[in-house]
């Protein structure tokens, strides 16, 4: 489908026909953290530390980009604002989410794609790593990132010798203050006791408010550029938990979603399960995706550009979409949306044609 940029329609085929709209549906989650967040948002993370105990507490908010660079920053202000000589234990809090969330659509594979999700998540609870012909051993893909000890044998186990595992789960629930203490060692901090799940210390004071370095229109670039399903559900649940008191859940998030989608969109009838796309019970047609569409234009420049086309796909196995705007020579937006649920056509000859009607179109405008 594809539309002027007075909302003319200029060519339709099973427009109102839900379709699984696969990561073209991340455009709706995006949309609604826009609209309801705001672009200069940013994620926290809360910190407190006990003088008595020498603990560290930390509580996670939902931070969809809880990278190693900012756990590296978080040490630094924890020094900083605390002037710690040594620490005993770190607590992770992560009860701002429920802990037995499941995404509709994910597996229980290594594949980075089955990251799930959790209040205190680090580096999307993957880990990236090469094998070092040189060192004849496997080492960090990314040099922000040190390769713990308690990685190696997942390594192994994965059969690769270059790539992103999903980490197991004993080890994903410590691996912020894995690396937090590995970050702290190396600013002569020991770290003396365990990484601990448990509650955070409400009467330590003071407590600090820890802002992501990123704002979230810039959050929301990362998402879109790599079709980070985990950032997206992260967002989505965090929205939820935001909105209906914590904990995150995924009926909060998605009623919060679909809530947005009637109030602001009119949309009456969309399936949402999750908000990343990956699950194949999320039901959208051409004509309401065109209305995200409509109401994303603001934030166009956030999308992929590929010479005059700002785009988002989306792909499952049997799934091929494409939805964002064609430019035309009277530099107006076009917004479009292809969405094919087979494998025996591509949408390559489909957006050609879309292509030569906004130049012809357009050209006449120019």
């Amino acid at each position: 489908m594809l539309v002027g940029p007075d909302d003319t329609e200029m060519c339709s085929l099973n427009k109102t026909t839900p379709m699984i709209p696969a990561s073209t549906l991340k455009l709706l989650t995006c949309l609604t953290a826009l609209k309801t967040l705001g672009p200069s948002y940013r994620f926290n993370t809360l910190i407190a530390y006990s003088p008595k105990t020498q603990r560290l507490f930390l509580k996670g908010q939902g931070d969809p980009l809880f990278i190693s660079e900012e756990l590296k920053r978080l040490g630094d202000k924890l020094i900083t604002s605390f002037h710690p000589e040594r620490i005993s234990d770190i607590i992770l809090d992560t009860s701002f989410f429920s802990p037995d969330i499941t995404i509709p659509g994910t597996g229980r594979s290594t594949n980075p794609y089955d990251a799930t999700t959790g209040a205190l998540c680090a580096n999307f609870n993957t880990f990236r790593f090469k094998w070092s012909q040189r060192e004849k051993t496997f080492i960090s893909a990314e040099p922000q990132t040190p390769l713990l000890n308690v990685l190696k044998k997942d390594i192994r186990n994965s059969g690769l010798k270059d790539g992103r595992i999903l980490l197991a789960e004993p080890i994903r629930k410590k691996y912020p203050g894995l690396l937090l203490a590995h970050f702290l060692k190396e600013k002569h901090i020991p770290v003396t006791g365990k990484i601990i799940s448990s509650t955070f210390c409400e009467a330590c004071t003071p407590v600090i408010k820890f802002e992501s370095n990123f704002s979230l229109d810039e959050v929301l670039e990362k998402l879109l550029a790599f079709s980070n399903n985990f950032m997206a559900n992260q967002i989505m649940l965090a929205m939820g938990a935001n909105a209906f008191g914590p904990p995150a859940t995924l009926e909060k998030g998605t009623t919060y979603l679909k809530g947005f989608a009637k109030k602001n969109l009119l949309l009456q009838d969309i399936k949402l399960v999750e908000g990343s796309g990956l699950s194949r019970q999320n039901r959208i047609a051409a004509v309401q995706m065109i209305r995200i569409l409509k109401a994303f234009k603001p934030y166009h420049r956030l999308l992929r550009l590929d010479g005059n086309d700002f785009y988002k796909t989306g792909t499952l196995s049997d799934v091929r979409c494409r939805a964002g705007y064609l430019v035309g020579e009277d530099k107006k937006l076009y917004p479009y949306v292809i969405m094919l649920n087979e494998t025996q056509n591509g949408v390559g000859s489909i957006l050609k044609e879309l292509k030569q009607k906004v130049r012809k179109t357009s050209a006449g405008n120019a």
